[in-house]
């Protein structure tokens, strides 16, 4: 069992509507980035939306700068546990952070992207639609995957054909993964790497605005 962690809410970036609306985004960065690297999209996501970006508990061995989610121990495989710890510390935040009554949406890029859906395999009925940029959902069994796959929240899942950061036993539980368990929406985009393209951004604004849109209907 990973020792617990936690998010350093002083490091948090709210945008101009901070707190004050009903949908909440929350952004996750990737590995070897911070806080500040995902606050970038705000100008290409939907208005209306209150966004958090959040600073990962963790730093990763040096020299590699930024913060990390989890540690990676090999090329070829992932510490579920660890993968948990960190959204269990993702849900401590939003507990202490987030005002009662917000509809929460996350979006995370390669780990925070994980991380995301780990969230929501803890607390399906807390988080109400997820976008996953070049990551995956992690591997093993949780209590309430059943629940999940009843609920099918809306998931986006982005990724690129040439990304070769996330391993194809990954990315291959994934795929069959994710549409038992969500409503799937999502793209491969040819020739894009471990990174997010504008193409891909113009998905997501979309699918955000859908879910601003479910929210007051």
């Amino acid at each position: 069992m990973s020792e617990p962690v936690e998010i350093d809410d002083s490091l948090t970036l709210w945008s101009p509507e901070e707190q004050s609306g009903r949908a909440l985004l929350v952004l996750l960065h990737g590995y070897g980035a911070d806080e500040k690297d995902l606050f970038s999209l705000v100008p290409y996501l939907p208005g209306g939306i209150t966004v958090a970006s959040v600073a990962a508990p963790l730093a990763p061995p040096w020299p590699m700068p930024g913060r990390s989610w989890y540690a990676i121990d090999a090329l070829n495989s992932r510490d579920a546990a660890g993968i948990t710890t960190a959204a269990e510390a993702l849900l401590r935040w939003l507990d202490t952070a987030v005002a009662a009554g917000s509809s929460i949406a996350l979006l995370g890029f390669s780990q925070g992207a994980t991380v995301a859906l780990q969230a929501l395999r803890l607390t399906p009925s807390r988080i109400s639609a997820v976008v996953a940029l070049s990551g995956y959902a992690a591997p093993g069994d949780l209590p309430n995957d059943a629940e999940l796959a009843e609920l099918r929240p809306p998931v986006f899942w982005g990724r690129g054909s040439r990304d070769d950061v996330i391993p194809p036993n990954l990315i291959d539980h994934t795929t069959q993964w994710l549409p038992a368990h969500a409503e799937l929406s999502g793209r491969v985009y040819t020739g894009l790497t471990h990174s997010i393209s504008e193409q891909e951004l113009a998905d997501v604004n979309l699918f955000l605005s859908q879910w601003k849109d479910a929210l007051q209907s």
